[in-house]
């Protein structure tokens, strides 16, 4: 039980640190979008989705720099199919939800990366730590509606998610990968 736990833990971890770049004064589809992170626990991929966020994006590709990103993510709202996971993953261990009820996103900088590619750089902040990461976003436009996709590499243990007899990292891995997707269209 404490390692599909910790799978799932680390897979919420993942997810909280969602970071993604928007659309230019536009509208977010909650319904369409998402925010899920994988983890490993022994060696084999978890998944988990969170279920509330918020994303206030403005992006224009022929004018990426003066683009903005602000994301925040209920760290409670994570979802790993089994609420005694989810009640772990609220933990101080983990998330700590109580005392760091968000993890959020600001951007500070949008740099096109070749066609449809951007890289956001940005400030992600979970549990209380704050790091600098650039997230490459691929832009899809369909008439007035905008998608960003992107995938983001980091170390739960940058932001002490895991913590006392989790933070080993031979049974959850270190490694954990946040996916987003968020739909947007022009006001």
């Amino acid at each position: 039980m404490k390692v599909s736990f910790y799978r799932y833990m680390l897979a919420a971890f993942a997810a909280a640190s969602l970071t993604a770049a928007g659309s230019a004064l536009a509208q977010i589809d909650i319904t369409k979008s998402s925010v899920t992170a994988t983890s490993k626990q022994m060696n084999v991929p978890v998944e988990g989705k969170f279920g509330k966020f918020t994303a206030q994006v403005k992006f224009d590709p022929a004018k990426p720099a003066d683009g903005s990103a602000q994301f925040s993510i209920d760290v409670a709202s994570y979802d790993l199919g089994d609420e005694s996971y989810n009640d772990q993953v609220r933990g101080k261990d983990w998330f700590d939800a109580k005392t760091y009820p968000t993890a959020t996103f600001v951007s500070s900088a949008i740099a096109p990366a070749g066609g449809n590619q951007f890289k956001v750089t940005g400030k992600l902040t979970i549990k209380g730590k704050s790091q600098t990461v650039v997230v490459p976003v691929t832009v899809t436009q369909q008439g007035a509606t905008q998608t960003f996709d992107g995938s983001l590499p980091i170390k739960r243990s940058q932001f002490d998610i895991g913590t006392g007899e989790w933070k080993d990292t031979s049974v959850v891995a270190d490694d954990v990968v946040i996916k987003f997707r968020i739909v947007s269209a022009h006001k």
